[in-house]
């Protein structure tokens, strides 16, 4: 999973800070590395690095990063490598100058590596299929347009752009949400025909000039300041130009709306809106709903206490209590200089983590019967500590509560859950899964629920791939799921190079 952003500005207007602060406002969506690139009288100014916002761009970088137009990125590695190498955005020269930012995942990578290496002779520098998409996305472009030049003679027309997509959905599969910044024309950005990855746009109007916005979340376009015009519709392309007019258009045959579901359990921020759904309120759902369910298969509870696991499980937590009728507490301490474990690669490095980011109350644990509440459980390692550390400040009883149902399969979408065997409910009952991580009780939330409480209109349909094994995409066999598993295995993770490498088109270290 990964934050994307892209801006067009009013005219002598560097619009680097709200790149920045859009990035800021995106960094729970990856925390390996962030980029950005601006472009200013013809030429790109690119910054990316390993590291968080906040640590990427500087003084020195930010001075650089000129012009009223640009995209930037915040990347989550779904296969577990941290080079800086595969920071993103990506940049071709050919043609016209390209550069692009990708939240997601292709499921037939392979087919389109060999399709450009092979066929049409383009060099791939990554194992990172962002650059794929760009490079496949310049030899559409290319190939509509062989006269055009980037003098300012002879220009793209918009129709040209959107077929170049169109060419594009009918080549890649997967879920991606995509923002790419064409030298001399302006920002496009588009969404995969099944809508799995989010992206919506925004704009804003300053001194009678139009400022536009497109973003992986609504928070950002809030943050900055803009109003939300709408999410980008699956299979559809917007196209901006650097002066601030907007094109859109539907690029895919045979679209359905199927967005992934675990947004909305856990990587989206709770002030977002998705396809017109508040994560906040589907989080509180959640909660009341496992509540009833708690009530119907445990009536005579002795719960004294719910207390969230921080953050993603706090607004399940506030509901369950107030259903439940017993008190919500705060009864962990969150170090917020520590980031999100689920995306650590490594299990040593996740179980060390645990630790160092969260710290008991013992007051709110002493002699109590507890229900922990966390937004979901994955490999089991942080749940499994939580329970421990609850015990060792006092607690009579634990038990826990997921939001979510158990995670069995992976995500093949931009999600880097861990290969089959990593999953703590691979092969387990869910009173195995209690007794794994040390739980006197563990009650799940049911896929239908799930699905019911997170929906507006009832007639939503969700990609659930990772809860029960339904690809959208219909092209997800058992030998790539094979694959997927050697790769993502934490002992593979544990083996792989991760060159220190910093990429900037300025050399100014």
């Amino acid at each position: 999973m990964c934050g994307i952003i892209g801006l067009v500005g009013r005219r002598n207007y560097h619009i680097n800070q709200l790149l920045y602060d859009g990035l800021t406002v995106l960094q729970h969506r990856g925390q390996d590395a962030a980029g950005m690139v601006t472009e200013h009288k013809g030429r790109y100014h690119l910054r990316k690095s390993n590291g968080l916002v906040k640590d990427v761009f500087h003084d020195k970088h930010m001075q650089n990063l000129l012009g009223s137009i640009g995209i930037g990125h915040c990347r989550y590695p779904t296969a577990g490598s941290s080079s800086a190498a595969e920071a993103q955005p990506f940049y071709v020269n050919y043609p016209f100058g390209i550069s692009l930012a990708h939240n997601g995942n292709l499921t037939n990578a392979a087919y389109i590596s060999e399709l450009l290496t092979s066929t049409h002779r383009r060099h791939v520098n990554t194992t990172s299929d962002s650059e794929l998409l760009l490079n496949l996305l310049a030899m559409e472009l290319h190939t509509r347009t062989p006269n055009v030049q980037i003098d300012g003679e002879s220009h793209i027309d918009v129709s040209t752009i959107f077929e170049a997509v169109s060419a594009l959905h009918s080549q890649i599969i997967g879920g991606y949400a995509c923002v790419s910044l064409i030298s001399g024309y302006g920002i496009l950005a588009f969404r995969d025909p099944n809508g799995i990855r989010p992206l919506i746009f925004g704009s804003r109007e300053i001194d009678g000039e139009k400022e536009w916005v497109v973003a992986s979340e609504s928070v950002a376009i809030h943050a900055l300041g803009f109003e939300v015009e709408r999410d980008v519709n699956p299979g559809e392309a917007v196209f901006i130009t650097s002066s601030g007019q907007l094109f859109t258009k539907q690029c895919a045959e045979n679209t359905l709306l199927s967005p992934c579901i675990f947004e909305h359990v856990y990587f989206a921020r709770p002030d977002s809106i998705i396809d017109g759904i508040s994560v906040y309120q589907s989080r509180l759902n959640q909660g009341e709903r496992l509540a009833k369910r708690i009530l119907e298969q445990f009536p005579g509870h002795d719960i004294d206490v719910v207390i969230p696991v921080p953050d993603s499980g706090r607004y399940a937590a506030l509901q369950m209590a107030r259903t439940l009728g017993v008190e919500y507490r705060e009864g962990f301490v969150k170090n917020r200089y520590i980031g999100r474990t689920f995306i650590m690669p490594g299990q040593a490095m996740r179980k060390k983590s645990v630790r160092r980011k969260l710290n008991a109350i013992p007051h709110e644990f002493s002699g109590k019967n507890v229900l922990l509440v966390d937004d979901s459980i994955v490999r089991g390692t942080t749940s499994a500590q939580i329970v421990e550390m609850a015990r060792d400040v006092g607690a009579n009883k634990v038990y826990f509560a997921s939001a979510a149902p158990p995670v069995r399969h992976p995500n093949v979408y931009g999600i880097d859950m861990p290969a089959i065997a990593e999953f703590i409910a691979n092969g387990r009952t869910v009173d195995e899964i209690g007794d794994e991580i040390g739980a006197d009780r563990l009650f799940y939330q049911s896929l239908d629920d799930l699905v019911e409480v997170t929906s507006v209109t009832g007639n939503e349909l969700w990609d659930t791939s990772c809860f029960d094994g339904k690809y959208v995409t219909g092209d997800v066999t058992d030998e790539y799921l094979q694959d997927l598993e050697e790769a993502r295995k934490d002992s593979a993770k544990s083996q792989r190079i991760s060159p220190d490498v910093i990429i900037e088109l300025h050399n100014d270290e």
